[in-house]
């Protein structure tokens, strides 16, 4: 069977292990990229195949670019849908948030519950900063009124497997290139994925978006719609990690307040 790792945490939430690996299998079957693999899952843990970690080559990166675009070639039902019933979650293993079970055929409407949902969640936070929430609010209006919808006024409507936190720590360098882990995979918008790998940095991202566009172009200015998609994240972090996420997340939804696609919604 090979050398296996073992997830455990006192406090994951009833539930946790069994989301995570159905994410982990939903992906995988999609046959268009690494993904992990599960070995068993129970209440209390997650068995996986042990990876071998290597550097980052631009070889790597850019093979791993092209199947993430057949990946989110590869549709979902809905926004929203979920590879396992019951709760998801969004977060660190030590501490996760439930994310709402919102579906729709319309990106806009899900995404707006998403924003307003992880809002509420750190909206202490940015109160005992002083900063208030105002732009994030005007954002989310905007998208719940279909002034943005999803990627440079398009507003694609095909919903696509996304790992859904898809930040460079979430990305194994292995011999046999990037292999995805710790997803919170999703029916959403392919953007979101893009989003987070802008948001925090990710080796040789430019030859991951290559790999990405010649496989699975973009319209001209989908870039610009990048804050928009990593809002969400910047918001979940203020709510786990504390305030110094704040002024990202507000410059984040000021930008996007700027983009004149959205001002003539």
């Amino acid at each position: 069977m090979g050398v296996v790792f073992i997830k455990r945490h006192p406090t994951a939430p009833r539930g946790f292990f069994a989301t995570e690996a159905a994410g982990l299998r939903w992906l995988a079957s999609a046959g268009e990229v690494n993904v992990v693999e599960v070995i068993d899952v129970a209440d209390d843990y997650l068995e996986l195949r042990q990876l071998q970690s290597v550097s980052p080559t631009a070889v790597a990166a850019r093979e791993f670019g092209a199947g993430l675009a057949r990946l989110h070639s590869t549709p979902a039902p809905f926004f929203g849908y979920r590879p396992q019933r019951g709760t998801a979650w969004f977060g660190p293993l030590s501490d996760p948030f439930p994310t709402p079970s919102s579906t729709s055929m319309d990106f806009g409407e899900f995404w707006s519950i998403q924003l307003r949902h992880v809002t509420e969640l750190a909206d202490p936070v940015f109160q005992r900063l002083g900063t208030g929430i105002a732009p994030i609010m005007d954002v989310i209006e905007a998208v719940e009124s279909g002034a943005f919808n999803g990627i440079a006024g398009h507003g694609e409507q095909s919903p696509s497997r996304v790992h859904g936190d898809l930040w460079a720590g979430n990305l194994m360098w292995t011999p046999e290139g990037v292999v995805l882990i710790d997803p919170a995979a999703h029916g959403g918008h392919r953007l979101e994925d893009l989003a987070m790998l802008e948001l925090f940095g990710a080796p040789y991202l430019e030859e991951i978006y290559a790999g990405y566009l010649d496989t699975y172009p973009m319209p001209d200015g989908w870039r610009d719609d990048l804050p928009a998609h990593y809002l969400y994240g910047l918001i979940a972090h203020v709510y786990l990690f504390g305030g110094s996420y704040a002024s990202q997340a507000l410059h984040a939804a000021q930008h996007v307040l700027s983009l004149d696609r959205l001002k003539r919604g």
